[in-house]
């Protein structure tokens, strides 16, 4: 149980204010749409997209074992964040 609420509680907390909240926010906020709908809609891309996440993961455990996974994420982290920034720094 307490791993399921560790899970939980870190991909509650890294969802908060990221880009696909704040798209979903934005469809829930046109009057034309069903907010069940954007509920539903929504709830299933992220579900399908955790699916996919957790077959990859799977997968990279099984063949890249000795790979220190943790490190590579953590610099592909970085690597997007300073991309990001120099997109910003381009633009001015």
């Amino acid at each position: 149980m307490r791993e399921l609420l560790t899970i939980f509680a870190t991909v509650f907390l890294a969802e908060l204010g990221d880009k696909t909240q704040l798209a979903t926010l934005l469809f829930a906020s046109d009057s034309k749409m069903s907010p069940l709908s954007v509920f539903v809609a929504a709830a299933s891309a992220l579900v399908l997209s955790t699916a996919i996440a957790v077959m990859l993961g799977t997968a990279a455990e099984r063949h890249l074992a000795v790979l220190p996974l943790k490190l590579i994420a953590g610099i592909g982290f970085v690597a997007i964040g300073l991309w990001t920034i120099a997109g910003h720094f381009k633009v001015l």
